[in-house]
Parts: structure tokens; C-alpha cells; sequence
């Protein structure tokens, strides 16, 4: 028996949940000790299943020359914070990153998964799939995710990538079924999503430079942080910032650190003047 049988076509995400099961994101559910899963109910009512950690505010935003993901460093447990340096943004090809909200473990299961799926594609078919594609096949993953949801792990995905036909960034959103949903300029998932929403809806415009983007998304993070307490704002004292990544046509590109403390430096001197 061949080792990818020709039934299962160039997807290495199908042949692993045939082949795999237990290796998918709904074959890893979180069990007990006694063999129940690990529910927000269950932890109310005492239970000895150690909580969950959640990832939680992400964003993206386009400009002209493509589009910025961003996301906060804060991981929660509960109302305990887990974590401050988990990073919520993968580049997931040459042209396409994504970002996630919600359980930490299977979240970054997916993004690595996701990249797998993407690379094992290109090599048996010689070309790549289009951003359309890309984003079609996440949904598959989140849709095969909600056994999982049930249990309480939720992953909520934004995929941006650079359409290289339309010579333009795009933005998908996901709900946790599976369906797949354009954005037109912005979009933020989490649970300081709306917050972030807010601000970027009261400063987007068309055409933006990667600068204004990129200061509009700081500026949306640390909004978020001012009202959602799972949501993580600069930290000047351990200099923690959140991460960001461009996504245009010459590929992907890390935002530097010193860059985002800067602009957070410049940001937090206007609110001490109350502008």
C-alpha cells in the first residue's frame, strides 16, 4: 500500500483523518481522570480538570500595499493570566499568515497543520493553491474541529493572505462550524474583538499607508486592553508588545519589536496629555 494512496488526493489534512484520526484536532479531545471532558460546567461545579488556556485578541487590517495581522502576548486560565509572551500570529506561506483566538493547545495545532496541509499540497501538485483555495481549506479544519468545540475548545482562525492574481490583500473570517467569511477592510476575533472593532472602525479609511495601519492596530490592541481584562497591552516593564506581521506582495514581513514599542511610546504620551 502506497504511502499517500491516490484516493485521498493532495490534501495531507484528509489522508491524516482517515488514516490518523487520533492525530487531528477532533481526535484530541481533553479527557479527565475519569475519562469526561474538560467543560467550562465542569469547572464551576469543582471539578479537578485543570482549565484551559486561551489565547485571546487578534486582529487584521488592510493598506495599500496589503494587509497587517496583529494580536496581543496574553494567555488566560479562567481568570488567572497563563501566559504573557504566547505568540498568536503564524506565517503560514510565502503569502498568507493567520491568526487565532481561543484554546491555546489546539489553536497552534491547527496553524501547524495548516502549514503542513499547505506545504504537502505544493510539492504533489507543483503549484500552490490560490488565496481562495488557502482559505477554503482552514474552514475544512474548522469544521472538523467542532467534536471539540462541545468540549469546550474552541479555535477561532483569521486567515489573511495576498492574492497574487488580484494584486491585493484579503481577509477571511471563520465561525465554528466551518463557514468561511470575506472581510472588505478589517476584521477582530477574541475576547477584546469588539473593542478592537470599535477603534478600527472609527479610524479606517481606504488606501491606508503601512504605517497608519500599523499605528490603527496598535492603537485597536491597546483599546481592547483598556477594556477586556484577557486581552494584554504593552507591558513596558518586562517589554512585552504585541506582534504583528505584513502581508503583501513581496512576502511576508515581522514588524520589529523596537518599532511597536516606539509607537506604543508615542501612543501612551498622547494619553497622558489626554488627546
Amino acid at each position: 500500500m502506497p504511502l499517500l494512496p491516490d484516493n485521498y488526493g493532495s490534501s495531507f489534512f484528509d489522508y491524516l483523518v482517515q488514516q490518523r484520526p487520533d492525530l487531528a484536532p477532533a481526535g484530541k479531545g481533553l479527557g479527565s481522570a475519569s475519562g469526561g471532558s474538560s467543560t467550562g460546567f465542569e469547572e464551576s461545579r469543582g471539578s479537578h480538570v485543570p482549565p484551559v488556556t486561551h489565547g485571546t485578541t487578534v486582529l487584521a487590517i488592510k493598506y495599500q500595499g496589503g494587509v497587517l495581522i496583529a494580536g496581543d502576548r496574553r494567555a488566560t486560565e479562567g481568570y488567572q493570566i497563563a501566559g504573557r509572551r504566547m505568540e498568536k500570529v503564524f506565517k503560514i506561506d510565502e503569502h498568507s499568515a493567520m491568526a487565532i483566538a481561543g484554546a491555546a493547545g489546539p489553536c497552534i495545532e491547527m496553524a501547524k497543520l495548516f502549514q503542513t496541509e499547505l506545504e504537502h499540497y505544493e510539492k504533489l501538485e507543483g503549484v500552490q493553491l490560490s488565496c481562495e483555495g488557502k482559505a477554503n481549506k482552514l474552514g475544512q479544519m474548522v469544521k472538523a474541529n467542532l467534536p471539540m468545540v462541545f468540549q469546550g475548545l474552541v479555535v477561532l482562525p483569521i486567515y489573511v493572505g495576498y492574492d497574487l492574481k488580484r494584486a491585493e490583500g484579503r481577509i477571511y473570517k471563520y465561525d465554528i462550524t466551518g463557514g468561511r467569511y470575506e472581510e472588505s477592510d478589517y476584521h477582530s476575533i477574541g475576547s477584546g474583538g469588539k473593542d478592537a472593532r470599535n477603534t478600527m472602525k472609527e479610524h479606517f479609511r481606504k488606501n491606508l499607508s503601512e504605517e497608519e495601519a500599523l499605528q490603527i492596530a496598535l492603537r485597536a490592541l491597546y483599546n481592547a486592553a483598556e477594556e477586556d481584562v484577557g486581552t494584554g497591552g504593552p507591558d513596558l516593564v518586562r517589554g512585552i508588545y504585541p506582534t504583528a506581521k505584513l502581508v503583501g506582495l513581496a512576502g511576508i514581513t515581522d514588524v520589529v519589536e523596537s518599532r511597536i514599542a516606539t509607537l506604543y511610546t508615542a501612543l501612551i504620551d498622547l494619553r497622558k496629555r489626554g488627546a
